[in-house]
């Protein structure tokens, strides 16, 4: 008897698995993927060998990050979609240019990059206000979501913690789930852990839940966070990385930064 290869997993498994994860029968797969139901099936059980656009459409209905897209097309013995390399590879001039960039228009407001996994590539002067009094253990292997919420972090100093890890611990399960990333639920799980509750409270008239620190000096800060990525990028590194700023939500947090 043949076994499963579980570190290896064939393309249908692989394909099943993600259609199950988005909670899709293969009915439902083949309409979003303008494809035969029959043809799903067969992909999933082995019986037909998927061209790399087929592996690539299916992908796409699924709603697949680019990185397990590569595994797909892995499993399938086709050749990646998308490269990697580190953000410091000369090939990666024109993205950390663009980054570097980005980060310096925001000062004097904090402003940092984060990979797939929010450790902390990059920060702008500005960040220094998020990092003040946080740990050296924390400082040593940055990253931002350990920073932001463990208690040695910048935890004691967020006035609406409860709220604040309400809003961040929904947007790390989302990408938990969409990713189906092992490392990104063991991350789930460890911020979970810290003390601090879970606020869903958020008054109607509020367009956005809002970071409220308390500053070096004692004043009231108030943050609204956004997000850059590359939604064009063909390198992982890029496409898996965000660019997090937080911009004054009055104008006393304004003042108190300039």
């Amino acid at each position: 008897m043949t076994g499963v290869d579980l570190q290896n997993p064939p393309l249908g498994a692989l394909m099943k698995a993600w259609r199950q994860r988005r909670r899709l029968s293969q009915l439902d797969l083949a309409s979003e993927a303008d494809v035969s139901a029959r043809h799903v099936s067969f992909i999933e059980t082995g019986r037909a060998v998927p061209s790399r656009a087929m592996v690539l459409r299916l992908a796409h209905a699924l709603g697949v990050p680019a990185r397990e897209q590569n595994q797909l097309l892995l499993a399938a013995g086709l050749a990646p979609a998308y490269s990697e390399r580190d953000l410091d590879d000369p090939g990666m001039s024109a993205v950390r240019t663009g980054v570097e960039r980005v980060l310096d228009a925001y000062n004097p407001f904090p402003c940092l990059a984060v990979d797939r996994y929010w450790n902390v590539l990059q920060t702008n002067t500005g960040a220094a206000i998020l990092l003040d009094g946080v740990a050296a253990h924390l400082l040593a292997v940055p990253n931002a979501l350990r920073i932001a919420l463990h208690p040695d972090g910048l935890a004691p100093r967020i006035r609406n913690l409860a709220q604040w890890r309400h809003h961040v611990i929904g947007r790390l399960r989302r990408e938990a789930t969409l990713s189906g990333s092992a490392r990104s639920a063991a991350l789930l799980a460890e911020i979970e852990s810290y003390p601090g509750g879970q606020d869903e409270t958020i008054d109607s008239g509020d367009v956005a839940v809002p970071l409220e620190l308390t500053g070096v000096d004692g004043r009231r800060l108030t943050f609204l966070s956004t997000v850059t990525t590359f939604g064009t990028a063909l390198d992982l590194t890029a496409a898996e990385l965000s660019i997090e700023a937080f911009l004054p939500a009055d104008d006393g947090t304004a003042a108190a930064l300039r």
